[in-house]
């Protein structure tokens, strides 16, 4: 429960107090019965009051000072019976003590107005009373106790309502996992495979029109388009199949997004230069998700091998085919006394530096090469003369049908 929520219920008590008071004074101005203890009367009406505001913060003694004023008002001043504005007061104690304060320290709370009734009684010498307090006490208290039940019940709900909503968002992030592997699974076994004939096929079909130079061309045209395909779709099958566990999808890797992977990198510490045209062409999906891939590793590699050298990266596209290069600087050799001093050659090769424990992370070069030789591509990498390393890569572009 908040803060601004619980001061707003203590104000129940903080308001029913004073008219408690304000109908005690009343009670006595306008009946003659408590004759000489009357100020007594209305005396303990008002004590009764601010017993009932205390409950705000303590019910259990706010209910303890309401409960004295019956006892004191009629042993010590010779009160001659209950006041009708003090048994509402001590009834209201012990329903707000039921609802705000946990069920044995209500019951101390019933149990106190209850033998503050019983004293009365006592004086009084009426059985009635000893009946009429319990029938007055207990379904006020049982209210409490009810509210609060209420109470809790609700926190219960919500605090279930928000456990299954986040169960109904994991059922549905694993709901689109499978079916994303679902339909990866159907392209691959399903769509490749038929294509994967049918290119076949073609190529049969190129041999036996040797003598028919116009028709093989054509052919040879549908076969290419078929190899294509099968790859983009291999490529597909690996983008529905790339999600992290437990985490939402990412946007797909496309060098739209250059200037995000460009920040990144420059955000930890590698000094980049970007020259590439604004007007990139749009490129099949898994040549886009490729390029961007084999750009991301080659930064990777200079942040990771090269001291995070200076680096430039130059994209360039034709007709046929998107160039691509990164190029980062020779790094400065430390010297024994700690300044750094002339450049290394080597050092600062992605390629060349091997971890202290001879293993290589992530996959480098290798992996480099192997998304390039999917879209047909080529890599050129090596040292430079100046000391620096250079990675080339182009990827071809599909002939538009």
């Amino acid at each position: 429960m908040t803060m601004s929520r619980l001061r707003n219920v203590r104000l129940i008590p903080m308001v029913f107090g004073p008219l408690v008071a304000v109908l005690a004074v009343a009670e006595v101005r306008l009946d003659d019965f408590f004759g000489a203890a009357s100020t007594a009367v209305w005396v303990s009406g008002v004590v009764m009051g601010a017993g009932l505001m205390l409950a705000a913060w303590w019910p259990l003694a706010g209910t303890v000072v309401a409960a004295a004023c019956l006892p004191v008002s009629m042993v010590a001043f010779g009160a001659p019976g209950v006041s009708g504005a003090t048994m509402i007061g001590l009834l209201g104690a012990v329903a707000w003590a039921g609802w705000r304060e946990p069920r044995r320290r209500s019951v101390v709370a019933l149990c106190v107005a209850g033998a503050s009734f019983a004293s009365t009684s006592a004086v009084t010498a009426s059985p009635w009373e000893l009946l009429f307090v319990p029938s007055i006490l207990l379904p006020g208290w049982s209210m409490g106790l009810l509210a609060r039940r209420n109470g809790e019940r609700a926190v219960k709900l919500a605090e279930l309502a928000a456990a299954l909503d986040a169960q109904s968002e994991a059922i549905a992030k694993a709901a689109v996992a499978q079916e994303r592997t679902h339909i990866a699974r159907e392209v691959h076994d399903a769509v490749a495979h038929s294509v994967s004939v049918m290119t076949l096929q073609l190529g049969g079909l190129r041999r036996l029109l040797a003598d028919r130079p116009a028709e093989q061309e054509v052919v040879a045209g549908l076969e290419r388009l078929g190899r294509q395909t099968v790859e983009e779709m291999r490529g597909l099958v690996g983008i529905l199949r790339e999600r992290v566990d437990g985490e939402p999808l990412t946007p797909m890797p496309s060098l739209a997004r250059l200037d995000e992977l460009i920040a990144d990198v420059r955000a930890a510490g590698l000094a980049v230069t970007l020259d590439a045209p604004s007007d990139l062409p749009r490129l099949p999906p898994v040549l886009d998700v490729t390029a961007y891939r084999v750009l991301q590793e080659a930064l990777t590699n200079v942040l990771r091998h090269a001291d995070a050298a200076p680096t430039s990266v130059a994209i360039d596209y034709t007709d046929q085919a998107l160039t691509m290069e990164v190029r980062n600087a020779p790094a400065p050799i430390p010297s024994v006394n700690g300044t750094r001093t002339g450049t290394a050659k080597v050092r600062n090769s992605p390629a060349a530096t091997t971890p202290p424990n001879g293993k290589r992370t992530g996959h480098g070069l290798v992996g480099m090469r192997e998304r390039l030789a999917m879209v047909q591509g080529s890599l050129h990498t090596g040292p430079e003369p100046d000391g620096g390393f250079a990675v080339r890569a182009r990827f071809p572009l599909p002939r538009a049908w």
